[in-house]
């Protein structure tokens, strides 16, 4: 980029990825439909590229009624079918199809989504990456957040899949050591 900060080495490769690192990514978020559409985003990126999913980011929340969890909840075969024919999305129907069930999974805790994921954030001081290879794809707590969510009804959820919502949304901080974002925190 034109400026002369130090950022994450995944994060240089379009203005998308810029903007995702400087202005989101590790940055703590709360609240179940904003965690919601996280959670959906990172599972409708399993197996593909982040800068997909960032570019089709708009389309997704136009598509998913804002990832309102009760909107998405009450999604039925006519909107499982429009979703399928909609280009601006990832049209995987297993996808599609979790997502739903996810939005009905979450309706059902007490505690409220958000409340739950962060009930996984790690406790106390972490080691801070050196590098990009020091990033790890899972953690013992993503591994336990994962199981949990399986047992409460959701699906495309997996450990890996948690990690990356885990660093997505601040639960942990994984900024390489000379990025101007460590320990920023949002």
């Amino acid at each position: 980029m034109d400026d002369d900060r130090t950022r994450c080495g995944w994060a240089t490769s379009a203005p998308e990825y810029v903007r995702y690192h400087d202005e989101e990514w590790g940055t703590p978020l709360y609240g179940d439909d904003a965690l919601f559409e996280r959670l959906s985003l990172e599972a409708f990126q399993s197996g593909l590229s982040w800068i997909t999913i960032l570019r089709k980011r708009p389309a997704f929340r136009a598509a998913f009624a804002g990832f309102a969890i009760d909107a998405v909840a009450e999604f039925g075969d006519e909107d499982e079918a429009r979703l399928m024919a909609d280009a601006g999305i990832v049209r995987n129907r297993a996808k599609i199809a979790a997502a739903v069930r996810n939005a009905r999974a979450a309706q059902q805790l007490p505690e409220g989504l958000s409340v739950l994921l962060w009930s996984f954030a790690p406790a106390g001081p972490r080691a801070r990456p050196a590098t990009l290879d020091d990033v790890p794809a899972t953690s013992p707590e993503s591994v336990a957040m994962a199981k949990e969510l399986k047992r409460r009804g959701f699906a495309f959820v997996g450990p890996t899949t948690a990690y990356a919502l885990m660093q997505a949304t601040g639960m942990v901080d994984d900024h390489v050591a000379d990025c101007f974002r460590a320990g920023a925190g949002g």
